[in-house]
């Protein structure tokens, strides 16, 4: 660091011995102040922040030691190298000086090639200093940067999260011949799991549940896809719905639902994403149940004798392979019966051990508040969960749908 811009308090009671140093200081660039007494100097110092303070050890008012521990209380951003002149050897003497706040010592009479050596060490370490300062004062305003956008992120992700939970605006619903109880509980803001019904036609309702892989806002924007493509207000091609000649519209087979939905996936979305699913329709007049599993944990029914049925053979998640073949699963329902369909974050729910909960784990959890209506069942889920694992915040999204089936006659 060049001695240029740097500014020298030389404080000693000889003023030959300043104008010694002062002209030296001069000479290789300082800007010198002086004064004649540690009264003076501290006065001085709490005017003007020097780089560097020569000063000598006897002074009247206060001594180099008093001047140095009190320079070094004052309020400063940048560092104040302190030099100490002294006639003093002794171990003892340097100890107090150090003590005090020190950073060097010269011994009187002080040499000009000594002073410079020092000196020049001294312009080192505050210019190492004010380096140190600056990429401090950088990462600073860096972070406070990070902090803005972070924020700003958050209020994005809150907003997403209402966002989201209005996808499934009605967590419980009844219509004639049973009714929809549904869960949503994601891990952060945002998830990827998505639960719901409609209406396909009178008597015959769908249900699913699906679970985008991941749990940012990728995830959560895809679910919000499916959910205008699994929605009896949005027919279309590309949808669960199609049209009929007739201008009515009726629903694709669940098994040709999850093939259409797979090639949609991989040839016009693109995505590295996939998710699983359980989709079924449900006859409200026979009580019929048609489904596709695909990836997603086992359906299970709910007999009304507390005996609890599970449904499918597994199946390939939607969107990582093409030409995959979906298998239809049937079942039927007795009034009373309750078709659950839940992700895979209650099935694999993390124990401490390591273990999961399992599907067993999932039934015996069921059979447990198996005599609950079926939002408080959904209730009864997650609280028990949490209280096998001493949790308290899902460890993944967690979501369940329930249709309760009553019959229409």
């Amino acid at each position: 660091m060049p001695a240029q811009g740097l500014t020298v308090l030389v404080a000693d009671d000889s003023r030959a011995q300043r104008m010694v140093l002062a002209m030296s200081l001069g000479r290789w660039g300082f800007h010198v102040v002086e004064a004649a007494s540690g009264s003076e100097a501290m006065e001085l110092c709490r005017r003007t922040a020097f780089d560097i303070v020569i000063s000598d050890w006897v002074m009247p008012g206060l001594t180099g030691p008093e001047f140095c521990r009190a320079f070094r209380g004052l309020p400063r951003d940048g560092y104040g190298y302190f030099i100490l002149l002294t006639s003093k050897s002794e171990k003892a003497e340097i100890a107090v000086g150090l003590d005090a706040g020190a950073d060097d010592f010269l011994t009187k009479p002080v040499s000009a090639d000594e002073l410079r050596a020092r000196l020049r060490s001294a312009t080192r370490i505050i210019g190492m200093q004010r380096e140190l300062v600056e990429k401090n004062r950088l990462v600073v305003d860096t972070l406070t940067e990070l902090q803005v956008v972070h924020e700003s992120l958050n209020r994005d992700l809150i907003e997403a999260k209402k966002l989201q939970q209005a996808l499934v605006r009605d967590r419980y619903c009844s219509f004639p011949g049973g009714a929809a109880s549904l869960l949503m509980r994601p891990s952060g803001h945002v998830g990827g799991d998505l639960v719901g019904w409609f209406e396909i036609r009178p008597k015959l309702v769908a249900i699913y549940s699906i679970d985008v892989s991941g749990h940012g806002i990728a995830s959560a924007m895809l679910s919000a896809q499916l959910a205008g493509m699994l929605s009896g207000h949005a027919p279309g091609q590309k949808g669960a719905l199609s049209r009929l000649g007739t201008g009515h519209y009726t629903s694709w087979p669940p098994e040709i639902l999850a093939g259409r939905l797979n090639r949609i996936m991989l040839e016009e979305m693109r995505v590295d994403l996939y998710f699983t699913m359980a989709y079924a329709e449900v006859d409200l007049k026979t009580g019929d149940v048609q489904l596709v599993q695909a990836g997603h944990p086992h359906p299970v029914i709910l007999r009304t004798d507390g005996t609890v049925e599970a449904l499918g053979e597994g199946g390939l998640p939607i969107g990582l392979l093409p030409e995959v073949i979906y298998t239809r699963v049937q079942a039927r329902l007795s009034p009373g019966d309750r078709l659950i369909l839940a992700s895979d974050g209650l099935t694999e729910y993390p124990f401490p051990g390591g273990a999961e909960l399992g599907t067993e784990g999932l039934t015996t959890l069921i059979r447990q508040s198996a005599h609950l209506p079926s939002p408080a069942l959904l209730e009864a889920l997650v609280w028990d969960l949490f209280s096998l694992t001493g949790a308290d915040t899902p460890a993944d999204d967690i979501s369940a749908a329930i249709l309760d089936f009553a019959g229409l006659p």
